[in-house]
């Protein structure tokens, strides 16, 4: 026979908040028996052949509540924040609440200091949590390592039900079953040594003081069925599991069990977590229905894949929120495309705020299917989402990193901004803008001259283009055109070609290794500009490897030029 019923109408069953339609199909010769503590025994002895559980996907009644729920373990992974982003958008796209739980039920390796910086990092993406550690909220206390009377009590319900069993088992006998089910070539299961113990047993046991653990009865026979938000339906045969622990012997919760307890106990309804968790849900599924609790609906989101395919590690460099966040880039870019990783709005268009994500979003949209995480995407990404900040807070974010870093003694004023707006383009991080401007400052000229790339430039008479250059600036001239400007800088250029009869690249190009000591670089003219600012108003710190244009014109006196010409390789000669 078929029934199908809400569990909120089950006798006996009591339940949280509204709940899913369960289909539950039943094939039996005998009806199942009443549970009972004193007699455990009798619950397996009893055969019901098979049974299946069936959770449809329907959402529960009342608003959206989602959970994200990190181990402070240690950093925030890229792809631990995008289950946090995903469970942000969906619990803000549906008017619901987004909280923040600490599962430190590892308690060898959980640390306080783990957990605030998961918390800071979560913070800097703007993913604020509505309850949760910080905030409060009435389904508290919001650490599991704080819940451990709940979970005592929920496990002496299933104790008293007889859907666990006390398991006397020691270590060395668990592993002889490990051992023996190898020989076998059978899954590592539990035997059920414990599950039909006389009653005798169990209390002889208790009276010795011997440990145990709590251990939740499987059905020996039949399959529980879900239907993923992402994934569709997803079926597991029960005859693969075998009978697990809930309470370890110690009288620590075990992880399925706390987050079973959880997720009902704060009213979970939406449960969107990493595709790893995907078996955890057959335990969990098993404990709900145990307990007569309403199961929330999953959505289990495919891991973030390095480009090699295989899982994003260490060895492929940076992987947590923290290490980006210190590389230079901004929440905004590491939001957006974070985002991308496996959802999409269905167009083209890859540039998102938060508050347009939490407007597109839909679970419906997010793939089946591993997202590549490309670094160099992401970095593009964040130059994008740098060099579209309102021009003042570049300015402002720019200038303290150089004043931070010891390049300028000043982090605002009219340098810092002529500057910022010279370098933008080249900067797609933040911590790019130390190299840039370094290099506008720094005068490589011996370098420059010896490399191969120059050839062509010191083969044009370069060294008289210095020759007339130099003398132009001992005149007074090119200080007297710098000080009136661009403009002035422009007429005096023209009128220095003019004299020298060159005109485009073999005009500028000469102009700017003289002037900048570099082949490439922005402007030349907005550099020199700048480049004799900072002589004038002292703004470049002491320690920076900065030249004035009085001393670079010092050191092109100094320049023997037969010994560059020398040095460079024989024309036609491949190297």
């Amino acid at each position: 026979m078929l029934i199908k019923f809400p569990l909120s109408s089950r006798v006996g069953m009591g339940t949280l908040m509204g709940a899913p339609w369960i289909s539950l199909g039943v094939f039996q010769e005998v009806a199942p028996p009443l549970l009972c503590p004193r007699h455990s025994s009798i619950y397996r002895s009893s055969k019901v052949r098979g049974f299946t559980v069936s959770a449809a996907a329907n959402s529960l009644d009342g608003p959206v509540r989602v959970r994200f729920a990190p181990s402070p373990t240690g950093n925030l992974h890229v792809g631990g924040a995008r289950t946090a982003l995903f469970n942000y958008l969906f619990a803000r796209s549906k008017g619901g609440k987004f909280i923040l739980r600490v599962e430190d039920t590892d308690l060898e390796r959980s640390t306080r200091e783990s957990e605030e910086a998961m918390l800071h990092d979560l913070s800097w993406l703007g993913l604020n949590w509505d309850e949760g550690p910080g905030v409060g909220g009435d389904y508290g206390p919001y650490r599991q390592s704080e819940r451990n009377p709940l979970y005592k009590e929920y496990a002496d319900k299933l104790l008293q039900s007889g859907h666990v069993y006390r398991c006397f088992c020691s270590n060395e006998e668990l592993e002889k079953m490990k051992e023996i089910a190898n020989l076998k070539k059978l899954p590592p299961v539990y035997t059920g040594k414990w599950a039909s113990a006389p009653e005798e047993e169990v209390l002889e046991e208790l009276e010795k003081g011997t440990p145990y653990t709590y251990r939740f009865r499987v059905p020996k026979e039949g399959n529980l069925k879900i239907n993923d938000l992402i994934r569709g339906e997803v079926v597991w045969s029960l005859d693969t599991l075998g009978d697990f622990v809930i309470m370890r012997s110690n009288g620590q919760p075990v992880y399925n069990f706390c987050v079973t307890v959880d997720d009902a106990t704060m009213a979970i309804t939406h449960v969107i977590r990493a595709e790893e968790h995907l078996p955890n849900t057959l335990r969990q599924a098993l404990i709900y229905k145990a307990l007569g609790l309403s199961m929330p609906s999953f959505a289990h989101v495919s891991l973030i894949l390095a480009p090699d395919r295989s899982k994003l590690s260490k060895r492929h460099g940076a992987t947590s929120v923290g290490q980006f966040r210190e590389m230079g880039y901004l929440p905004q870019a590491m939001v957006n495309y974070l985002a991308l990783l496996g959802w999409g709005d269905g167009t083209e268009k890859e540039f998102f705020s938060l508050k347009e994500l939490v407007e597109k979003f839909s679970i419906d949209r997010v793939n089946k299917s591993g997202a590549i995480f490309d670094s160099a995407k992401l970095r593009w990404m964040n130059g994008q989402h740098l060099r579209s900040l309102p021009s003042e807070e570049l300015i402002k974010v720019v200038g303290e990193r150089w004043k931070s870093t010891g390049i300028l003694t000043e982090s605002e004023g009219p340098f810092v901004e002529e500057a910022v707006q010279l370098l933008k383009d080249g900067i797609d991080l933040i911590t790019d803008s130390e190299k840039a401007l370094s290099n506008l400052l720094s005068y490589p000229l011996s370098t420059t001259l010896m490399s191969p790339e120059s050839k062509p430039v010191l083969e044009d008479k370069l060294s008289e283009v210095a020759t007339s250059l130099l003398a132009a600036y001992e005149n007074g001239e090119i200080l007297a055109a710098l000080e009136e400007g661009h403009s002035g800088w422009q007429k005096w250029v023209k009128s220095f070609g003019k004299s020298l009869k060159r005109k485009g690249k073999s005009l500028f190009m000469p102009l700017r290794v003289l002037l900048t000591g570099k082949l490439h670089g922005p402007d030349m003219g907005a550099s020199i500009l700048l480049i004799h600012r900072a002589g004038k108003c002292g703004i470049v710190a002491p320690q920076a490897a900065f030249l004035t244009l009085d001393e670079r014109f010092r050191m092109l006196r100094e320049v023997e030029w037969e010994a560059y010409f020398k040095d460079q390789p024989l024309s036609g000669v491949c190297c």
